[in-house]
């Protein structure tokens, strides 16, 4: 399951990466229209490499998986296949309100999407599983999502609060989240 879903954060990467298109021309001045979409790709290649390094994280503490798990996996993967296109009409349109506003929406989905499959993982091996015990309250997890929903509001009448407050939870979760990892030595 892990290297299918790899594969499928790799394809979704390819696919952020082919939105940047050479620029007709050979002046800075060129390069620099480019400019946006460029920092959207950078913001959403974070975003998918912190999911990819927290995925593999979360599926440490696995021993075996079933068919609810399975889904949910499919269910993370079908949310985050969907950043390549927010982040190109994010970026094509210099982070006008309503793509930065669906911007918001296609990082909230995988959230959604990754607690419930962190859940999924707490309902096979129990409340007193190594998932459960290393998530303990997550608040991390928590106000991300409040962030995002902020974000989203702000993107219609500050989009340029919205993408702080996008960086802003990527930043949070730039470094690994160490609570598995932790309940794992223990």
């Amino acid at each position: 399951m892990t290297a299918f879903s790899d594969g499928v954060v790799a394809i979704i990467i390819t696919i952020m990466v082919l939105e940047l298109k050479v620029p007709h021309g050979e002046n800075w001045a060129d390069l620099a229209k480019l400019v946006p979409t460029f920092l959207s790709y950078v913001l959403s290649f974070a975003y998918v490499g912190i999911y990819w390094n927290n995925h593999h994280h979360l599926f440490q503490t696995c021993e075996q998986v079933d068919g609810t798990i399975l889904w949910a996996n499919m269910h993370l993967l079908f949310w985050m296949s969907l950043i390549p296109f927010a982040t190109g009409w994010m970026g094509e349109n210099h982070f006008a309100a309503l793509p930065t506003a669906l911007y918001g929406v296609s990082l909230l989905m995988p959230a959604v999407a990754y607690f419930i499959l962190q859940w999924t993982i707490v309902r096979l091996q129990g409340r007193d599983g190594v998932l459960a015990r290393a998530l303990g309250r997550d608040y991390k997890g928590k106000l991300s999502t409040v962030l995002y929903l902020v974000a989203i509001a702000a993107a219609f009448f500050a989009p340029w609060l919205a993408q702080a407050l996008y960086v802003a939870v990527a930043l949070m979760w730039l470094c690994p989240d160490r609570r598995i990892e932790r309940e794992l030595k223990a």
